[in-house]
């Protein structure tokens, strides 16, 4: 397996095209087996063994692109997350052991998600102070008219408010911004963290479930596919011709329709799919 791609997984930016290019390439590589990835592990860890730790990294970049896909609702660009989430499996793989009996993915999952969690925060704004023409005025205005600390009075808000003619909750709203305190909001990661020390970014969703369990459905989905569409073609034209009308198409056929065009009884039709279905059934199950 070609491990070319790792030098350029941070420092090389992702056009629209390349990405494209760069999805394809890594769905097409393979999903490690828990015995290659155990024993890819333990070199990396007892011999230190760097060509390990690439093939690591790049077996398992499909699950950073899943990741990513789920944080594209803020609005930033989809390369810039895959690359910060890859900077997080590299992380992962660093400090990964094969004594932790848990697929890399599982222990990965944590340093894929607080890369792109510091992104997102470093390029997107939760709250805005201003975001309007008369808030940006109100915003300046009140840093120069506040005259003492703590709240302004009522005739105080109602002056500014008829200064910079406003209403006088929206005064009040831009106090209660700037009079906020600033919290830590995702600490930044190292070492000696505490798993059980929870911050607010801990609670930013991306909206998908465990990269490796869906890997696992769709291989399971493309697995029964494969078997549908095996034992459809051990049937015969006709009976395959009915299960593709009744079950497969988007616009099901009746069992009337199919009666009149092969000039038999409904009841007929019947029987033939139930026969057909028992097959396919056989098929699935040997």
């Amino acid at each position: 397996m070609t491990t070319a791609l790792i030098p350029a997984l941070h420092s090389t930016p992702l056009s629209a095209g390349t990405l494209d290019a760069y999805i394809s390439r890594i769905h097409a590589i393979p999903v490690l087996t828990s015995e290659e990835e155990r024993e890819l592990a333990l070199r990396l860890e007892q011999q230190n063994d760097l060509a390990a730790a690439q093939q690591l990294i790049m077996y398992n970049l499909r699950f950073v692109i899943k990741i990513a896909r789920g944080y594209t609702g803020y609005g930033l660009p989809l390369s810039d997350l895959i690359q910060e989430g890859n900077i997080g499996l590299m992380k992962a793989v660093k400090r990964f052991s094969a004594s932790h009996e848990v697929r890399l993915i599982s222990y990965a999952v944590h340093w894929i998600k607080s890369e792109i969690h510091e992104f997102v925060l470093r390029n997107w704004r939760i709250v805005k102070i201003a975001t309007t023409k008369p808030q940006r005025k109100l915003f300046f205005k009140l840093r120069s008219s506040k005259k003492r600390l703590g709240w302004f009075t009522q005739a105080e808000v109602n002056d500014v408010a008829k200064t910079l003619g406003v209403k006088p909750e929206t005064v009040l709203e831009m106090e209660s911004r700037l009079s906020g305190s600033d919290v830590t909001f995702d600490p930044p990661t190292n070492d000696n963290d505490d798993e059980h020390n929870f911050t607010p970014a801990a609670y930013l969703t991306d909206g998908s479930l465990d990269p490796a369990h869906l890997l696992e459905h769709d291989d399971y989905r493309s697995q029964k596919l494969s078997l549908m569409s095996d034992s459809l073609q051990t049937l015969d034209a006709r009976s395959q011709d009915i299960i593709t009308r009744r079950w497969l198409n988007e616009d099901k056929a009746t069992l009337h329709e199919l009666a009149k065009e092969y000039q038999v009884s409904a009841e007929r039709i019947r029987q033939i799919e139930k026969n057909a279905l028992n097959k396919m059934r056989v098929a699935f199950e040997a």
